[in-house]
């Protein structure tokens, strides 16, 4: 029997868990996509000593429309974009409602700003709120000194496994919470704290002014239009 992909075979269970509820499914809704007992899905997902054989794994990939190496975490390590492009292919722009749907109310993307040595593009965690987009950072970072002007930010989602992906781009003013009070209230609605640590308390808004984005669909693949 193959092996299964190395990894860290405990977060398995936390990868399936996050990708069905991705998807708005339910355990028994995997179950029967998978040909599995509900049951063993809950046990795959609560137990990090689960350990399912490759056959179940192809098929629990296949019912979440991902794959085996993206369950497993084996591609966790490589760069996105690896896969050839796929035929009938074609590229959509979005409009700014299904952008902001994209973009979820959080998510990792990057700023690109002006710095002292040139142009910088830093990775960040971020929190959508009511059309803004929020995000933690150090009083002395590049970011912070960005505070009153126009900067771009982007997220994207990159899918090897059927050469699809979108991104969105927002461009606007970036400021400064200057009040504490509702940086404070900021800091404790957000998901999670910066991935990057602690002393991140500095909180700086984006107003975009201008939303684009833009969707490959590939025929065929899970989801997208024929």
């Amino acid at each position: 029997m193959p092996s299964q992909p190395r990894s860290a075979r405990g977060d398995i269970g936390r990868r399936v868990a996050t990708r069905r509820k991705q998807l708005g499914l339910s355990r028994q809704d995997v179950a029967l996509r998978a040909a599995a007992a509900p049951g063993y899905i809950e046990y795959v997902e609560e137990h990090s000593s689960a350990t399912p054989g490759i056959g179940f794994l192809l098929r629990l990939a296949n019912a979440l429309e991902t794959t085996v190496e993206e369950l497993t975490g084996a591609t966790g390590d490589l760069p996105a974009g690896l896969g050839k492009a796929a035929e009938q292919a074609r590229m959509v722009e979005l409009d700014e409602a299904d952008s902001w749907v994209l973009l979820g109310d959080h998510g990792v993307g990057r700023v690109a700003l002006a710095g002292g040595d040139g142009p910088v593009v830093l990775p960040l965690n971020y929190q959508v709120l009511d059309g803004e987009v929020m995000f933690g950072t150090a009083e002395n970072s590049p970011l912070a000194a960005a505070d009153g002007t126009e900067i771009a930010f982007e997220a994207d989602h990159i899918d090897d496994a059927f050469s699809r992906g979108w991104s969105v781009l927002l461009v606007g003013p970036v400021h400064v919470v200057a009040d504490e009070e509702v940086a404070r209230r900021l800091r404790e609605s957000a998901y999670s704290t910066p991935w990057a640590g602690e002393g991140r308390e500095h909180v700086m808004v984006l107003s975009p002014r201008r939303v684009t984005g833009r969707k490959i669909i590939v025929h065929g693949a899970p989801g997208d239009d024929s």
